[in-house]
């Protein structure tokens, strides 16, 4: 992911209400995780959503999920 928050993107006062909260929970990385710069991995918090974001830009973007679509993402990638 790459952080998209140039010149075109502004700051709202959902981001900075977000900040605060996404500092408070705990973020797993996954165990499929080299551990290295190179490596590409999320992390998720779940809560009473699911937030996903990029380890290597812990500040940048996340996605957020409601329980039911992250259960069925997680159901449907565990299908291939």
């Amino acid at each position: 992911m790459r952080n998209n928050r140039g010149a075109g993107w502004r700051t709202t006062s959902a981001d900075r209400e977000r900040i605060p909260m996404m500092q408070d929970r705990t973020w797993r990385t996954s165990s499929y995780s080299v551990g290295t710069e190179e490596g590409e991995c999320v992390e998720v918090s779940l809560s009473h959503d699911a937030l996903v974001r990029d380890s290597k830009n812990a500040s940048g973007g996340v996605l957020a999920f409601s329980v039911p679509a992250w259960q069925s993402l997680l159901r449907s990638l565990g299908s291939r």
